[in-house]
């Protein structure tokens, strides 16, 4: 059984006494390969390490997170996308989208740096990973005109209604990425993703946040997934090894450059 898990934060800070080990651990849970979606410039150093240190294990993504975005964030784009120079080793743009939920005061600029990283993306040639949270009508009104484009990538840490599942498939070439979430007890999610075709489905843990049951209110690492997949298979009545597959195939459906 081989699984992807398509998001999580490895370089973080957390990790510095026992990466190996994490690594270890995910291995031996069948996770073949491991996503890491950027945070800010501050990130980058430590994210391509991991990936200089373990070839064809991680794979790095380049973006601004939205809740990191500040009023110089036209510099700070600016300076990383001289970073996708010929020959760069990211697989995807991300993490980007736009966050409302603690903080609005970059209301307007978080969407514009969203619109600037899309626009990365298709003149790259390189997916999305999009956060979103608390900014679903917004995050439609800045995707749209680039429905016809060829944009694609995945909706990450999806925990909406059905309602917003089907807005968010209508973007053809997205994903919707599922993590610890869907084990938690008081989580409507199960029912919403009887609802999303599985072949639209790829699995995350966003280590080192969301564990899954029964792991929640710990530090999450990419080992954990096993228990995401678990819940999903049980969601869709399907054997574990069915899901696995096709969720692998799905990540690299979208992620093309993790197949080498």
């Amino acid at each position: 059984m081989r699984i992807i898990d398509t998001h999580a934060h490895l370089f973080d800070e957390v990790f510095a006494g026992d990466l190996e080990e994490v690594v270890s651990r995910a291995l031996q849970n069948d996770v073949e390969k491991v996503f890491l979606p950027n945070i800010d410039e501050s990130t980058i150093p430590a994210m391509l390490d991991l990936c200089t240190g373990h070839p064809g294990f991680f794979y790095p993504m380049l973006g601004l997170h939205p809740t990191e975005v500040r009023a110089d964030y036209r510099e700070v784009l600016g300076r990383m996308e001289a970073l996708l120079q010929a020959g760069h080793p990211f697989i995807g743009i991300g993490e980007v989208g736009l966050d409302y939920y603690w903080d609005s005061t970059y209301y307007k600029e978080q969407q514009e740096a969203f619109r600037c990283q899309v626009e990365w993306s298709l003149a790259y040639g390189l997916p999305l990973m999009i956060h979103s949270r608390s900014a679903q009508k917004e995050l439609v009104d800045v995707l749209a005109p680039f429905r016809t484009r060829g944009v694609g990538g995945v909706f990450h840490s999806f925990g909406g209604t059905a309602e917003e599942a089907r807005e968010l498939l209508s973007f053809e070439g997205f994903m919707i990425g599922i993590n610890g979430v869907l084990t938690f007890k008081k989580s409507a999610l199960p029912e919403v993703l009887r609802q999303i075709p599985i072949e639209r489905v790829v699995l995350e843990t966003d280590a080192p946040y969301l564990s899954p049951v029964p792991r929640r209110g710990k530090r999450n690492e990419s080992a954990y997934i096993r228990h995401t997949l678990v819940k999903v298979a049980e969601v869709y009545g399907l054997p574990v090894e069915t899901v696995a597959g096709q969720t692998y195939e799905n990540a690299l459906k979208i992620y093309s450059g993790a197949r080498k």
